[in-house]
């Protein structure tokens, strides 16, 4: 089925103003392709570093491109949950690799960095960046040029955009991403919310809230909860990066295991050496970004791919905007209640039906190109499927069920939850920013208040806790964009701002900073550009000015006359204290050539986004 009018529509605009970055790429990497899976350009010396370890048989097979070599990129360290189970990842992919008559090495290792461990510390000055830096990373492995294909092992917050940005770099080489999954379901995420209400009234113990946590993150796996890094894996899939029915299976299970083999196999089987050569760069086009931003607003995912979708498709050619992925909300119903967005976590969602239900019922109503090419072949509807373990022990896959297990958590298209996705951009005269609506009841969706103004988040958690937030009012956190201290995300904002809520107050947050999937029933206007740093008109908001915030008309006013506001001057702030400390001075150079968050907060430039936005 081809995708709806209005569908198109908007992927032919993106393809229209992409069109010269587009086929500049395009030909960079049809020139790459001349020179890969040909070993042969290497000098000898070359060739003997680079295959030193390997069997004297894998020597042989690879001085003379006998065989297809996998490289691998991947984010294991064992502190953090999300990435412990690809410990083991290596060993079965080069065995599945020596199965399918191919060779596996790990071409390199990226940082991986956890936004809920760094949540409101120094630390999470650097998260943002850490993107590009991952994207770096995977450069240097896959720069030796002894590789016919790649997998990325990568699953959270920045790991996944940057590998795709490593991946769609280095286009000329087939890529598959292989997941890890999510950890068991804990202490449900409501409850887990509770608790940090009380413990922020003083009503509960640190004890206390410790427990909950302990029992909600409690073993391998990604968090359960629809953020961002649950959200990459959604991506991954519906833009055919992974192999169908490959995103929510629990690590440490048979299947999971199944799931990685198969994908080693598959990536081997599309190198040049073979007749299904599949370059990245040239499989992921306009319709799989389109069909990915369709999905987050499908499932109700993370405010932080309204800056990552940007960069990952400027890394391809590809001009995206937040107009774009706003009109594409207005297009897509939302089909997924998952926590913040309703109390079950992404095992219910899986369990319900998961991805290959809700891509089978956008394809049937046109919402998704089903002409993409994906890693498993032409087109999406082989993604319609559930993926489950064979008797053999491999992967077997059956058509998606017609019913969702639990319409309270997965809806057919007919039952939407709401007939939009949710992901909106503000305009007005405080510059562009986003609001994530899923979360939030209608009633509380426009506001008009006055405005309590901060220059971090703990200034307006003290104010908290010395009882002055009273009344209605919408705070403002500025200085905490790109430029100003890396964009941290502001997650300890959503706990204090939900007990004033809870209360009975109308409040809301306007911010330069990030507030990630984490954003919830507080209506949040964040990623407001320009920055403040930048002398953006968040920098001239005075205490207790009368700021509106509509989320219907999608608008983002102060309400002080034209004439005034522009004459004021811009505050400024002592950012001293951003730039030392937690390896924060080694990033000073990130925070220079940062790009908007309009254009994918990017250090590297994004032409493409400049470009769309001329």
């Amino acid at each position: 089925m081809t995708a709806r009018r209005d569908i198109e529509a908007i992927t032919e605009r993106i393809r229209q103003r992409s069109r010269p970055g587009r086929e500049a790429y395009l030909g960079r990497i049809a020139e790459a392709s001349n020179r890969t899976a040909n070993r042969a350009v290497l000098s000898c010396g070359n060739l003997a570093h680079g295959f030193a370890v390997c069997s004297p048989s894998e020597k042989v097979a690879l001085g003379g491109d006998r065989v297809p070599n996998l490289g691998i990129i991947t984010s294991y360290n064992d502190m953090l949950s999300a990435h412990q189970p690809f410990e083991t990842f290596p060993a079965l992919i080069k065995d599945a690799a020596r199965e399918a008559g191919g060779i596996a090495q790990v071409a390199g290792g990226v940082p991986a960095m956890c936004d809920g461990v760094t949540q409101g510390q120094p630390g999470m000055e650097l998260s943002l960046f850490s993107r590009d830096v991952i994207a770096m990373a995977a450069a240097i492995g896959l720069s030796h040029n002894m590789f016919d294909a790649a997998v990325y092992l990568g699953v959270c917050d920045k790991i996944v955009p940057g590998l795709v940005i490593a991946a769609l770099t280095f286009g000329h080489l087939p890529a598959v991403f292989i997941p890890a999954g999510p950890m068991t379901t804990g202490l449900p995420n409501d409850e887990k919310a509770k608790v940090r209400q009380l413990y922020a009234e003083g009503k509960a113990g640190r004890a206390e809230l410790l427990e909950a946590e302990s029992k909600s993150y409690h073993g391998p796996g990604t968090c359960t909860f629809y953020g961002t890094a649950n959200s990459n894996q959604m991506l991954m899939e519906i833009m055919g990066l992974h192999t169908p029915g490959a995103s929510f299976v629990n690590p440490g299970t048979p299947l999971r295991d199944a799931l990685t083999r198969e994908a080693t196999k598959r990536a081997l089987a599309i190198t040049a050496l073979g007749n299904a050569y599949t370059p990245v760069g040239r499989m992921i086009d306009e319709r799989s970004f389109v069909n990915g931003i369709a999905g987050l607003h499908a499932t109700g995912g993370s405010t932080n791919h309204t800056i990552h979708l940007i960069a990952m498709a400027a890394a391809a050619g590809i001009a995206i905007t937040w107009q774009d992925i706003s009109d594409l909300s207005e297009a897509v119903p939302l089909l997924a209640r998952v926590y913040p967005n309703g109390l079950a976590d992404v095992n219910h969602f899986h369990a319900a039906g998961g991805l290959g239900f809700l891509i089978r019922e956008l394809l049937d109503e046109g919402i998704l190109h089903e002409d993409i090419q994906t890693v498993w072949g032409e087109g999406l509807r082989p993604y319609a499927v559930e993926a489950k373990l064979g008797a053999d022990g491999g992967v077997v896959r059956e058509a998606s069920p017609r019913e969702s297990g639990d319409e309270k958590v997965l809806a057919p298209f007919k039952k939407a939850f709401q007939p939009t996705g949710g992901l909106k951009m503000l305009s007005g005269n405080l510059g562009h920013a986003v609001i994530k609506t899923s979360a939030v009841k209608p009633e509380r969706r426009i506001i008009e208040a006055p405005a309590k103004v901060f220059d971090s988040q703990q200034g307006l958690n003290e104010a908290f806790k010395a009882g002055t937030l009273t009344g209605d009012f919408i705070a403002v956190i500025r200085f905490q964009g790109p430029k100003a201290n890396g964009m941290p995300e502001l997650h300890k904002l959503t706990t204090v701002l939900g007990v004033l809520q809870d209360r009975g107050q109308h409040v809301a947050l306007v911010t330069d900073g990030r507030m990630s999937g984490a954003s919830g029933k507080v209506p949040a206007a964040i990623h407001v550009t320009p920055e403040a740093v930048e002398d953006g008109p968040i920098a001239r908001i005075h205490e207790g000015d009368i700021i509106r915030l509509d989320a219907n008309a999608g608008t983002l006013e102060v309400l002080v006359p034209a004439g005034d506001f522009a004459l004021r001057r811009a505050a400024d702030s002592d950012l001293v204290a951003n730039e030392f400390g937690f390896g924060r001075e080694l990033f000073a150079g990130f925070r220079q050539m940062v790009g908007r968050a309009d254009h994918g907060a990017s250090a590297f430039g994004n032409n493409a986004a400049e470009f769309a936005l001329q």
